[in-house]
C-alpha cells in the first residue's frame, strides 16, 4: 500500500519538492518547435508548476524562462520579441535568450547595472521536431537522452501533444500497466469479449497477465508473457524510464520505436508528448507507430497556461460516451485507444487517493517504479545522490518496447537483448 506521506512525494512537482526536484535533473520535452516563430508571439509554458514564457529570436534561437520581468514583475509575455532579445512592455527592459539583460531603456546611461540583472532562463534544445528545456543547474546541463524514439531525423518521427487533466502519475502508471488492455481497449481489434473471467491471450489483450519486472539503468521493465502453440513463450515488454517516460509494447520490437513523457504542468494537469517514427510510412502521414491513429480532436489552442492540446472530448461531455454501443459493440462506449485512457485517468480525480487503493499481482510493475521513484527522490533530497541516468543519457538507449517470441527456457531478458541487437545491430546492449 502507498502511505499518505509517499503519495505526497510522487504526485507533488512543484519547485522545493522532492518529485519536483528530481525531474530538474533531466530534459523535458516542453512545446513543439513549429509553435515558435522567430519573432513571433511567445508562448505560455507550465513546466512543473512554474510559469514561464517561451519564445524564438530574430536569429532562430529559443528562449525559454520565468514569465516574469526581473525590473518590476510584469509578465514578459506580452514583451516585443525583436531584434534577438524579448522586450518588456512596462519600462522596456530586453533580454536575450539565456536571460541576460540586453536594454535598460528606462535608465540613464551613466547609471545603468544591466551587468548585475539576469532574468531566470532556463536552457533549451531542439531535437526531433520539440522545444526541450532543462530546468535542474544551468552550470551542469546533461546531454539530451538517448531515447531512440526522439534520436530520428525529424522528417521521420512525429510528436505528438496531448493535454490531461490529472496528475502525472496516473497517465503514465496507465502506460505500464498491462492488464487494462484486455477489458478498456478489447474492442479496439475486434475481440470484444464480455466475459470477465476468460482471459483473452490473443496479442496484446491478455486480461490475467504473468509477467516478470527488472530494475534498469534508467527505470524499470515488465515482460509479460504467455505461451505459444509451438512450445514458446510470447512476450511483451514495456519501460519506464526516469522521470516520467513509458514504452508501451504495441508493436513488433524489431521495428517499433516509440517513446511518450508525461510531463507535470502542475499537480492536477499533465502533457503527454508522444514520439512516434514514421519509417516506412510517408512522412507526414499523422499516424503513430504501431498502427494506432494519430488523435487530432483538440479545442482550439489558447494563450491560456493550460491553453495547448485540449482534448474536445473531455470531462464535460462524459467523453462523447455511447452508452448504446457499450451494451453491444464496444466495452468502454468511449471512441479510441487514446480517448479511453484519458477518461479512466481523469475519472480519478485531480490527484488520484492512492492510499485508497488496494494493488493487486496485476500491479506489480506500478509498485516496483514508485518505490524506485521514492528511493532516487530520497537520495536526492537527503545525500544529492544523481538519479539514474541522470549524468548518463547513454544509458537509455537500453530502452525499446514491442513483443516477440522466445523459445519457453530462453531468459526473457537475454531473449530481449538478443531481439533488439539483432534489430540495430550499429549500437548493441546489454543487461547486467
Amino acid at each position: 500500500m502507498t502511505t499518505e506521506a509517499e503519495a505526497e512525494i510522487l504526485t507533488r512537482t512543484g519547485p522545493g519538492s522532492a518529485m519536483g526536484e528530481l525531474m530538474r535533473q533531466y530534459w523535458i520535452p516542453a512545446a513543439a518547435s513549429g509553435e515558435l516563430v522567430a519573432d513571433g508571439d511567445s508562448v505560455r509554458l507550465m513546466l512543473l508548476s512554474e510559469k514561464l514564457v517561451a519564445f524564438r529570436d530574430s536569429s532562430g534561437r529559443v528562449g525559454v524562462m520565468d514569465h516574469r520581468c526581473p525590473h518590476r514583475c510584469a509578465s514578459l509575455f506580452f514583451g516585443r520579441n525583436e531584434e534577438d532579445g524579448i522586450r518588456c512592455v512596462y519600462h522596456g527592459w530586453k533580454f536575450d535568450v539565456e536571460g541576460n539583460c540586453m536594454d535598460m531603456a528606462n535608465v540613464p546611461p551613466a547609471q545603468d547595472f544591466k551587468h548585475k540583472v539576469k532574468a531566470k532562463a532556463y536552457a533549451a534544445r531542439e531535437r526531433a521536431g520539440v522545444v526541450w528545456v532543462f530546468m535542474g543547474d544551468q552550470s551542469n546541463i546533461p546531454a539530451l537522452p538517448d531515447i531512440e524514439a526522439t534520436l530520428t531525423p525529424d522528417a521521420e518521427v512525429n510528436a505528438v501533444f496531448i493535454q490531461r487533466e490529472c496528475s502525472y502519475l496516473q497517465s503514465f502508471e496507465g502506460s505500464i500497466d498491462t492488464s487494462h488492455a484486455g477489458f478498456l481497449h478489447s474492442d479496439l481489434a475486434g475481440r470484444l469479449n464480455f466475459d470477465t473471467a476468460s482471459p483473452d491471450k490473443r496479442g496484446d489483450f491478455i486480461r490475467q497477465p504473468e509477467y516478470e519486472i527488472t530494475e534498469t539503468k534508467c527505470g524499470t521493465a515488465y515482460g509479460a508473457y504467455h505461451p505459444t502453440e509451438d512450445g514458446g513463450n510470447y512476450w511483451r515488454v514495456a519501460h519506464f524510464l526516469f522521470p516520467f517516460w513509458t514504452l508501451s509494447p504495441t508493436g513488433p520490437i524489431d521495428g517499433h520505436v516509440a517513446a511518450r513523457a508525461w510531463v507535470p504542468m502542475d499537480d492536477t494537469h499533465n502533457m503527454s508528448v508522444y514520439f512516434g517514427v514514421t519509417r516506412k510510412r510517408k512522412a507526414g502521414t499523422n499516424r503513430l507507430a504501431g498502427g494506432v491513429a494519430n488523435f487530432t480532436d483538440f479545442e482550439p489552442n489558447t494563450t491560456d497556461w493550460f491553453g495547448r492540446w485540449r482534448s474536445a472530448a473531455n470531462a464535460g461531455n462524459d467523453y462523447r460516451i455511447d452508452r448504446a454501443k457499450q451494451r453491444t459493440e464496444s466495452y468502454s462506449g468511449i471512441e479510441g485507444l487514446i480517448l479511453q485512457d484519458t477518461m479512466v485517468t481523469e475519472s480519478m480525480g485531480g490527484i488520484a487517493d492512492l492510499p485508497f487503493e488496494h494493488l493487486a499481482p496485476s500491479d506489480q510493475m506500478i509498485a516496483v517504479t514508485r518505490r524506485r521513484m521514492l528511493q532516487a527522490a530520497d537520495a536526492l533530497a537527503k545525500s544529492g545522490a544523481r538519479p539514474p541516468a541522470a549524468d548518463t543519457p547513454e544509458d537509455f538507449f537500453i530502452a525499446r518496447s514491442g513483443y516477440f517470441v522466445a523459445p519457453r527456457d530462453a531468459n526473457w531478458l537475454d531473449a530481449y537483448c538478443q531481439r533488439l541487437n539483432e534489430a540495430r545491430p550499429e549500437r548493441q546492449i546489454a543487461f547486467g
